[in-house]
C-alpha cells in the first residue's frame, strides 16, 4: 500500500442515489478520475465518499465528477455575516479562503449586504469556515433565517455609521489647521510670510507634527491596524495602499523637521497635510458609502416594519397580547380595524376590507369574509376579524418575501466575474505602479528628485483605492431587487436580474395567466318578450343540478345578482343534448343549437350574435321556455383586466409575444386577436409546452416564460427566464426565477424594464469605476508634468477617491426611483 503524501487533504462527501455494489464502483472509478484525486473510498451504508486530494482540495471538481456519474452529493449553505471588507479585494480575499476550506465547493461574498453564502458539502462546520475568514485578516459570524440577523447587521451598520462619524469629526478639526498652515501660503503667498514672522516656519513643523500625529494616530489607526497585517500576509487592501501612503508622506515630513541634515539639499519639505487630509477625506468618503449602504437595504428595512410585534390570541376563553414569536398556528387571533394582520391564516368571524398591496401591488381593498385567507403584514381596515392561524415564523408568506429578497440582494450576477478577476491583482498592481512612479521620479526627476518621487508614488497609492469597483455591482442588485419587491416582482434567483434583460420573446400561458382561470357567465342575450333576471333564475336553477364548471358559472352569476332560484322538479339530462327541468312549472330546456334544432326551434335570431361569440372563441349555449327560445348564453374563462395593456407593454419593450395553450386551435387564435398576441402554439399537452418553449428559443433567442399552474413547473424551468404568477401553485413558484406577487401579467414587463434599468446601472457604475481608476492612475504619476507641469496633489487624490465611490452609491441609488412602464391599478 502507497503511502499517502503529508501534503494530502482527506474530504468527506455525502453520495445520493446509490443502490448498489456497481454503482459504489462508478463512483469510485469516477472521483478517481479527478485530477489531483489520490484516493478515493465510497461505502454504500453510510453512503459517503472519502477522497483524499494531493494538495489543495478540488472539491467543485469532485462534485461534478459524481454528479456526471449519474448521482448527487447533498450540499447545505451557510449563510454568514462577513465584517471589516472595505473594498472588492477584501471580497476575492474572503472568498478565496472560503473556497479553500475542505468541502466548500462554493462562496460568493457581497461587500454591500457585508454577507458570504457557502456552498458546502459533507457538513462542513461553520466554525471551520469563520476560522478561514478569521486567518484572511476579516471576521464572521453565522446567520440564521431570522429577522434578529438582520436587526444585528442594521445596528452594526449603525454603530459603524456613528464611529465613523465620531473619527471623521476629529480628523476634521485636526487636520484643518495643518491644512490652513501649510497650503495657505499657496492660496494667499502672503501666508507664507505672516507665519514666518509670527511662529517661525519650524514652529509651523512642530505644531503640524503634532495636530498630524492625532489625526494619524486617532481615527487614522484603524487603516494601518487592517492594512499593515494584510501587507504582511501578503494580500494588500485598500486599507494597504492608505496606510502606506499616508505613513510614507507622515514618515518624511518627521525627517524633515527632527533630522534635515539626512535629506539632500533643497529636498527639505513636510507634507503633514497630505497624511492629514487623506485621512480625513478618506474618512469622509467611508461615512458617505456607510449611509449610502444603509439606503440601499431599505427595501428590507421597510419589509421588516410590516411585520406586528404582538397579536392578540384569544386562548381558554381569555384573549392574551402575545410577543409574534408566541403565536402558533392554530391560534385563534382577533385584529381591530386599522390594525396589521400578525400572521398568516383564515378567516373564522368577521367581515372587513384588507389592503394587500404589499403582497399583490394592488392599491384595491380586498373583501374578507369567513373563510377568506388573510397574509401577515396587511393592514385590516374598517372591520373586526377573527382568524386561526395557519403559517408563523418563517413560514409566513412576508418572512419568504423577506428571505428571497436577501437572496436576491446577496447573489452575483455574472456580470460580476469579471470585475472579480481584475480586482485580485489590482491593488498589488497599484503598489507596484507607485513603486515604479517613485523610481522612475527620483532617477529621471527634476530637483528636488526626491521630494517629487514621493509626491507622486503617493498620488498614485491613494487615487487608485478600488473601493467602486467592489460596490458597482451588489448596490445596484440590492436597490434593484428592493424596488422589485415593493412593485410585486420578487426575484428569487440572482442571475434572473441579469438574463431577464436579453428575452426576446415572452411565451404565456393562457388558464390562470391571461385569464382569470375560472369560467364566469360572459354574456346572456334574451329574446324579445323575456325579462334578463327571470331567465337567468331559471335557467340556474336547472343547472344548480350539475357540478359541471359552465353550470357552476351560470349558478354564480345568479347568486352575485341575488337572484333566488326557484323550485325544480322533472329534472332530466339528455345525453349528447342539454338538460330540462320544471321551474316553478314553467319548462326550461337548455342546450347547444343542435338540441334547439330537435325542439322544432330556430336559433337565427340570435345568428349574429352567435358569430361574434365564435370569433371571441366562445361557445353558446341556448335556453328555451315553454316551448320558445328565451336567450343564448356563454360562459368563458374571462381574460383579466389587464391583460391586454401588459401585452401593448411587452410590445413597447420591443419583445414577441407567445401564447402556449392546451385549449383548442379557434379559442387560442380568437385571444390572441382580441390581445395582439403575435404567435400560438394551441392544443399542447404538459410535455407539449417544453419543446414549444425550445422551439421558440431557438426561433426568436433568449425567451421568458409566464406560467401558475403545476403543468407549467417543466416549461418554467426549460426557458431562460421562469417567472410564476403569485397566486399560482406552489410547484410552479418553486421552480420559477422571478414571482410576481401581483397575480398578473402586468408584472412581466415591470420586471423585464427593471432588468434592463438594473444592468445598465451596473455598466454605468463600471464604467465610472474602471474609467476613473484608468485615467486618473497616470496622472497621479506625472503623465501630464512634461506636457503642462501639473501634478496631482495628494489631498486632490483623496477627494476624487471618495468622490469616485460616492457616485457609484448615488448612482445606484438612482433606481429607487425606478418609474414601472405598467403601473399598478388604482
Amino acid at each position: 500500500m502507497s503511502a499517502i503524501p503529508a501534503d494530502s487533504v482527506a474530504v468527506s462527501l455525502p453520495i445520493e442515489g446509490m443502490t448498489c455494489a456497481s454503482c459504489v464502483g462508478r463512483v469510485e472509478k469516477a472521483l478517481k478520475a479527478v485530477p489531483g484525486v489520490n484516493k478515493a473510498s465510497v461505502n454504500l451504508a453510510t453512503e459517503r465518499a472519502d477522497i483524499t486530494f494531493e494538495g489543495a482540495p478540488d472539491v467543485a471538481a469532485a462534485v461534478q465528477a459524481v454528479q456526471k456519474a449519474g448521482y448527487a452529493v447533498a450540499e447545505s449553505t451557510v449563510e454568514l455575516s462577513v465584517a471589516g471588507m472595505t473594498c472588492a479585494s477584501c471580497v476575492g480575499r474572503v472568498e478565496k479562503a472560503l473556497k479553500a476550506v475542505p468541502g466548500v465547493s462554493n462562496a460568493t461574498v457581497n461587500l454591500a449586504t457585508e454577507r458570504a453564502s457557502v456552498t458546502a458539502t459533507g457538513g462542513v462546520p461553520a466554525s471551520a469556515l469563520i476560522q478561514a475568514v478569521a486567518k484572511a485578516g476579516y471576521e464572521a459570524r453565522p446567520l440564521s433565517a431570522e429577522s434578529s440577523d438582520t436587526d444585528a447587521v442594521a445596528e452594526r451598520q449603525a454603530a459603524e455609521l456613528q464611529s465613523l462619524k465620531r473619527s471623521l469629526t476629529i480628523a476634521t478639526i485636526f487636520a484643518l489647521p495643518v491644512f490652513i498652515l501649510e497650503m495657505g501660503a499657496h492660496i494667499v503667498p502672503a501666508f507664507h510670510h505672516v507665519i514666518a514672522e509670527t511662529i517661525g516656519t519650524q514652529n509651523s513643523w512642530y505644531l503640524q507634527f503634532v495636530l498630524a500625529s492625532i489625526v494619524l494616530f486617532g481615527p487614522g489607526l484603524r487603516f494601518f491596524k487592517k492594512g499593515i497585517p494584510a501587507l504582511l500576509r501578503g494580500a494588500p487592501d485598500m486599507n494597504s495602499l492608505v496606510a502606506v501612503g499616508t505613513s510614507a508622506a507622515y514618515a518624511y515630513s518627521v525627517v524633515a523637521t527632527f533630522a534635515a541634515g539626512l535629506l539632500p539639499a533643497g529636498t527639505v519639505n513636510v507634507y503633514y497635510e497630505a497624511a492629514a487630509v487623506i485621512v480625513a477625506l478618506i474618512l469622509l468618503g467611508r461615512y458617505m458609502e456607510a449611509r449610502a449602504k444603509g439606503n440601499t437595504s431599505e427595501a428590507i428595512k421597510r419589509l421588516l416594519g410590516l411585520q406586528a410585534k404582538t397579536a392578540r390570541v384569544v386562548r381558554n376563553g381569555s384573549t392574551l397580547e402575545l410577543a409574534i414569536e408566541e403565536v402558533v398556528a392554530g391560534d385563534l387571533i382577533e385584529v381591530r380595524p386599522g390594525e396589521r394582520i400578525p400572521v398568516d391564516g383564515e378567516v373564522v368571524e368577521g367581515n372587513s376590507f384588507i389592503d394587500e398591496s404589499m403582497i399583490s401591488g394592488e392599491p384595491v381593498p380586498v373583501e374578507k369574509q369567513p373563510g377568506s385567507e388573510v397574509v401577515g403584514g396587511t393592514v385590516n381596515q374598517n372591520g373586526a376579524l377573527t382568524f386561526r392561524a395557519t403559517k408563523v415564523g418563517n413560514d409566513t408568506v412576508l418572512a419568504q418575501i423577506i428571505r428571497m429578497v436577501e437572496q436576491a440582494q446577496g447573489s452575483k450576477l455574472p456580470i460580476q466575474a469579471l470585475v472579480d478577476r481584475i480586482t485580485m491583482w489590482f491593488v498589488p498592481a497599484v503598489m507596484a505602479a507607485a513603486v515604479a512612479t517613485f523610481i522612475i521620479w527620483l532617477a529621471f526627476g527634476p530637483e528636488p528628485a526626491l521630494t517629487f518621487a514621493l509626491v507622486n508614488a503617493v498620488a498614485v497609492l491613494i487615487i487608485a483605492c478600488p473601493c467602486a469597483m467592489g460596490l458597482a455591482t451588489p448596490t445596484s442588485i440590492m436597490v434593484g431587487t428592493g424596488r422589485a419587491a415593493q412593485m410585486g416582482v420578487l426575484f428569487r434567483k440572482g442571475e434572473a436580474l441579469q438574463s431577464l434583460k436579453d428575452a426576446q420573446v415572452v411565451a404565456v400561458d393562457k388558464t390562470g395567466t391571461l385569464t382569470k382561470g375560472r369560467p364566469e357567465l360572459t354574456d346572456l342575450i334574451v329574446a324579445p318578450g323575456f325579462e334578463r333576471s327571470a331567465v337567468l333564475g331559471k335557467v340556474a336553477t336547472v343547472e344548480a343540478k350539475s357540478e359541471h364548471p359552465i353550470a357552476q358559472a351560470i349558478v354564480d352569476a345568479a347568486r352575485a345578482e341575488a337572484i333566488a332560484l326557484g323550485a325544480i322538479s322533472q329534472f332530466e339530462s339528455i345525453t349528447g343534448f342539454g338538460v330540462s327541468a320544471r321551474v316553478d312549472g314553467d319548462l326550461v330546456e337548455i342546450g347547444a343549437d343542435r338540441f334547439m334544432r330537435e325542439l322544432g326551434l330556430s336559433v337565427e335570431p340570435f345568428g349574429a350574435d352567435a358569430a361574434r361569440l365564435g370569433d371571441e372563441g366562445k361557445t353558446p349555449l341556448y335556453a328555451a321556455i315553454n316551448g320558445k327560445l328565451a336567450a343564448m348564453i356563454a360562459v368563458a374563462d374571462p381574460i383579466k383586466e389587464t391583460t391586454a395593456a401588459a401585452i401593448r407593454a411587452l410590445h413597447d419593450l420591443g419583445l414577441k409575444v407567445a401564447m402556449i395553450t392546451g385549449d383548442n386551435r379557434r379559442t387560442g387564435e380568437a385571444i390572441a386577436r382580441q390581445l395582439g398576441i403575435d404567435e400560438v402554439v394551441a392544443e399542447v399537452l404538459p410535455d407539449g409546452k417544453v419543446e414549444a418553449v425550445q422551439r421558440l428559443k431557438q426561433q426568436y433567442g433568449p425567451i421568458a416564460y409566464v406560467g401558475d399552474g403545476i403543468n407549467d413547473a417543466p416549461a418554467l424551468a426549460e426557458a431562460d427566464v421562469g417567472l410564476a404568477i403569485g397566486t399560482g401553485t406552489d410547484i410552479a413558484i418553486e421552480a420559477a426565477d422571478v414571482v410576481l406577487m401581483s397575480g398578473d401579467l402586468g408584472g412581466v414587463p415591470n420586471a423585464i424594464a427593471l432588468s434592463k434599468a438594473t444592468i445598465r446601472n451596473i455598466k454605468q457604475n463600471l464604467f465610472w469605476a474602471f474609467a476613473y481608476n484608468v485615467a486618473l492612475i497616470p496622472v497621479a504619476a506625472g503623465l501630464l508634468y512634461p506636457v503642462n507641469g501639473s501634478l496631482l496633489s495628494p489631498v486632490f487624490a483623496a477627494g476624487a477617491m471618495a468622490l469616485s465611490s460616492v457616485f457609484v452609491l448615488s448612482n445606484a441609488l438612482r433606481l429607487r426611483r425606478f418609474t414601472a412602464p405598467f403601473p399598478a391599478r388604482g
